[in-house]
């Protein structure tokens, strides 16, 4: 005797998560900017949703420090700050040279070669700005992946995604010649991940993070 489904199939991603998704998404990018204040029926009328799974979204982005929610149904993007910028260079320097030296102990040289191939993908001349930076981040989480917890890889990314909209305001002040290409640093890392040497793993993901943060602060000035 077949039983009778206690629950009915779901999509892969709900709409409260696409919606999150897509307002993220514009934050980062930088398309809602700083200070910009928006009502809720407004964003729903645009992505052609209801109001319910935008409030929703709303909750998540404000705890991962995006937005500012208000009274009266409508939403502020978070301003840029130094202070947070800080928080989170800190808390990056503090987790990722040892998690990738224990990563660089654990993944298979064939992995290694496959992430290797995947830089020519990110630096495809056709990609959009946000595929880019979509394909480095999955890029450097498949790095860690291997030494990553749960846990590990749920503050990694929170502490990315609010690091991505500095980085990307930045990179639109980056002087030619001023810093290193993304694709020269994510090889410098790979080919210490390849030494399997903590040193060298830990000298080349500073060197990343240094790289980042440099052009994250330009994304501050006047």
């Amino acid at each position: 005797m077949t039983s009778a489904a206690f629950v009915r199939p779901v999509e892969a991603a709900s709409v409260v998560e696409r919606v999150t998704h897509e307002i993220r998404r514009s934050i980062v990018a930088g398309r809602m900017e700083p200070g910009q204040e928006f009502s809720l029926r407004q964003i729903a009328a645009q992505l052609g949703v209801s109001f319910i799974p935008v409030r929703e979204a709303l909750r998540s982005l404000e705890a991962e420090g995006l937005l500012v929610t208000r009274r009266g149904r409508s939403a502020v993007v978070a301003p840029l700050d130094a202070e947070e910028l800080g928080a989170i260079c800190r808390l990056r320097r503090l987790i990722e040279p040892d998690l990738n030296i224990q990563a660089a102990e654990k993944i298979p040289t064939a992995e290694l070669d496959r992430l290797e191939a995947f830089v020519e993908l990110c630096e495809d001349p056709g990609n959009h700005p946000d595929v880019r930076h979509e394909r480095y981040h999955a890029l450097h989480i498949d790095m860690v992946r291997p030494a990553a917890t749960t846990w590990d890889l749920r503050i990694i990314e929170r502490l990315w995604r609010a690091f991505e909209r500095y980085v990307r305001m930045g990179e639109h002040r980056v002087r030619p010649g001023d810093v290193d290409s993304a694709e020269k640093v994510s090889r410098e890392l790979i080919a210490a991940f390849r030494t399997r040497d903590p040193e060298r793993v830990r000298e080349a993901t500073l060197h990343r993070l240094e790289r980042a943060e440099h052009i994250a602060r330009l994304s501050l000035e006047p």
